[in-house]
């Protein structure tokens, strides 16, 4: 049965508002004014199920947005007005959670709101980047330029992100792998041992103890070893939410040999891509870093950026701030932003940069499993030659006792 949303008048003139079931908006209607209640208004609602609900939490997705984006600037330049077209695409989306913050922002628009305004109210969803340029097309009158720009802002970093998420697939499984098996060996197969060598008696290497010690531990605890794995994990996700658990994490993988320079070609190309993107839209140098140093994932990039603007300010070119960050930051970087500075043509230049950099992002994730994979081989060799030696060892030395 629908379910409508009424709003009426009492025979006091307050006012009643509330949700009902009803066949039609004239048995509301009917059913209301039984009650001594006259309609103002019905609109019909939307019934809620265990899968709706499901999905009205978690973060919109970056495609569901690229999509909106997308699909909201075809719409505007087909001459839809800016309130239909945000309608429309309320109802196209499959999301429950992306579909309510459309509608607020449709009827923030009806009601003399900007749609940049309308946006900064859902920052989880819409965050600097994309309500600032909003902002700025509405001002220039380019708004459907500015979008289809976001939209292939945002297919850029799509793209990015799939390749590395794919790229870590295979070592993902492997080491998901390699520790299920481990969680089978000390749980079924150790304490088997375990009680072979205590019949058999005799004195057990350390590693030996410290193995069945740690099986003991696993087979008769084991909610303590699930409690312990819960709170390191709500605890290292509390941490990244922290400026200084996200220093110390974004150092970590800036100092990993190879996921370091994957962290500064990825961070070099996002930096250009959305540099290039908010100049050319209108945006200052100076207020598309104040941008930009609150978008960009690292926090020594994002910190590096935020240093800029200031600088900038007091006169000094962009090229000659970043030198000072050479540790993150490739040589081509500054060398081309300095160019760009030079010869008035730093859009074009941070656009080409942006390319080369997200062609090398993908070029070394192609690469990337093939890189893990014999570091894989070493880790997964000495943990079995670890258990291997551990259990075996004092099979041959009571063998030998015998």
């Amino acid at each position: 049965m629908p379910v409508y949303k009424y709003k009426a008048m009492s025979a006091d003139n307050s006012i009643k508002e509330g949700v009902l079931d009803a066949k039609s908006e004239t048995d509301l209607a009917h059913s209301l004014a039984s009650k001594g209640l006259r309609v103002i208004s019905i609109n019909k609602g939307e019934n809620k199920s265990i899968k709706d609900i499901s999905i009205s939490f978690g973060p919109v997705s970056l495609v569901e947005k690229m999509i909106f984006s997308k699909n909201l600037a075809v719409m505007m330049g087909a001459g839809l007005s800016l309130v239909r077209s945000l309608d429309v695409l309320a109802e196209q989306t499959k999301s429950e959670k992306f579909k309510k913050i459309i509608k607020s922002i449709s009827s923030d628009v009806q009601k003399g709101e900007s749609l940049s305004a309308g946006m900064e109210k859902h920052k989880s969803t819409f965050d600097n980047l994309y309500t600032s340029m909003v902002k700025v097309g509405e001002t220039a009158g380019n708004l459907q330029e500015v979008l289809n720009s976001l939209a292939m802002q945002m297919k850029k970093d799509h793209d990015i992100v799939s390749r590395v998420k794919g790229a870590l697939m295979y070592p993902g499984v492997i080491l998901t792998a390699m520790l299920g098996i481990g969680a089978l060996m000390m749980t079924i197969v150790v304490p088997s041992l375990a009680k072979t060598f205590n019949d058999l008696g005799g004195q057990l290497p350390a590693s030996t103890q410290f193995i069945i010690s740690l099986s003991d531990f696993l087979v008769n605890f084991w909610y303590i070893a699930l409690i312990i794995i819960l709170v390191l994990i709500v605890f290292f996700r509390q941490a990244l939410k922290t400026e200084s658990g996200k220093k110390i994490f974004d150092k970590i993988i800036l100092k990993t040999p190879i996921f370091g320079n994957l962290s500064r070609q990825l961070n070099s190309a996002r930096f250009s891509r959305m540099l290039a993107t908010l100049i050319n839209s209108g945006v200052s140098v100076v207020d598309s870093l104040n941008i930009l140093s609150s978008t960009l994932g690292n926090w020594y990039f994002a910190n590096s950026v935020s240093v800029a603007a200031k600088e900038i300010q007091k006169g000094k070119p962009l090229n000659e701030v970043l030198a000072a960050y050479e540790d993150i930051y490739p040589p081509l970087v500054i060398q081309m932003i300095q160019v760009g500075e030079e010869t008035g043509a730093l859009t074009d230049i941070m656009a080409q940069l942006a390319d080369f950099y997200e062609e090398e992002v993908d070029n070394m994730t192609k690469n990337l499993s093939t890189i893990i994979e014999p570091i894989l081989m070493i880790l997964i060799g000495a943990a079995v030659g670890f258990f291997a030696i551990s259990m075996i060892t004092p099979m041959y030395s009571v063998l030998d006792n015998v």
